[in-house]
């Protein structure tokens, strides 16, 4: 039985004429009799009752009749679902991201994204960036964003943004009242941090910037989300050194201070698996790359 013979079948079962069915179709009527005669060899029985005077369905005719016309449509909307796929327009989208990305344009690019292609299924993973590159390696997701540079070849990425670092200090601390902080003057203060388990990047970053200042920081706490840094310090319980991006999440307690060193930047990355190109990744990487 092939789909050409049910839509065949269901054109002619509507007019009951050959005639005006072959013309629907844009074909003869010989090569309708021939289908339609395959269609009844394959299925075993009569479909049609026709004489010279009129074309009926017959009881087995009826009974394929609603069947027919329900493959059809599944066919055609498996189809019109492959295309889209094909085109980027439908599917599924995996993205992991890091929690900083909330404040980097991350929703505003989901949300530009989404609008574009409201087929599309996306699911949100918040892993550090260890994870997700073992979750992209594994193919168990789409679309990384991450801070590590450490990218496996197997990858491929793009730097979306560097930005400065900043001083994080509770509101009522005497070097709020700065418009600017240097490093030095965060020497004697107890920090929360980044921890290394959560993102050693991170953690080795802002170890490396107080050194270059001439001070390794008493670490006091070690937390996994930098809403969390944030929210210790709100707090009073230390200071910390923050991506500037972070101070959007504006936690009632704490203060964001630039500061005067010239220090690495915090980077972000957008990352995703080479091979052959997913129509729906490249869709999304061209909307995050114009925010």
């Amino acid at each position: 039985m092939e789909l050409r013979h049910l839509r065949y079948f269901t054109v002619l079962a509507e007019e009951l004429h050959f005639g005006r069915a072959a013309r629907r179709l844009s074909i003869s009527q010989p090569p309708l009799s021939v289908a339609i005669r395959q269609l009844e060899s394959s299925v075993g029985a009569r479909l049609f009752e026709r004489n010279s005077k009129e074309v009926r369905l017959t009881p087995a005719g009826e009974a394929l009749r609603a069947s027919a016309q329900t493959l059809l449509r599944q066919a055609d909307e498996a189809a019109l679902e492959a295309r889209d796929v094909s085109q980027g327009s439908a599917g599924r989208l995996r993205i992991g991201f890091v929690g900083a990305m909330l404040y980097r344009g991350l929703p505003q690019a989901l949300a530009a994204f989404q609008s574009a292609h409201p087929a599309v299924r996306v699911s949100l993973s918040e892993l550090n960036s260890g994870q997700q590159i073992a979750e992209l390696m594994h193919d168990h997701m789409d679309v990384g964003f991450v801070h590590t540079s450490r990218i496996p070849a197997e990858l491929r990425h793009v730097l979306l943004m560097s930005e400065p670092f900043a001083a994080c200090v509770p509101a009522g601390h005497r070097l709020a009242r700065r418009r600017t902080l240097d490093l030095a003057s965060l020497r004697n203060e107890p920090f929360v941090l980044f921890s290394r388990e959560a993102s050693p990047d991170y953690h080795e970053r802002i170890l490396s910037i107080c050194a270059g200042a001439g001070f390794r920081p008493e670490v006091r706490h070690e937390v996994r989300h930098w809403l969390s840094v944030v929210s210790l310090v709100s707090q009073g319980m230390g200071v910390a050194l923050v991506p500037t991006a972070i101070q959007h999440a504006a936690l009632r307690g704490a203060v964001f201070r630039p500061l005067e060193d010239d220090v690495p930047g915090s980077d972000a990355y957008c990352v995703w698996r080479s091979g052959p190109d997913n129509a729906v990744v490249q869709n999304f990487l061209r909307v995050v790359q114009q925010k």
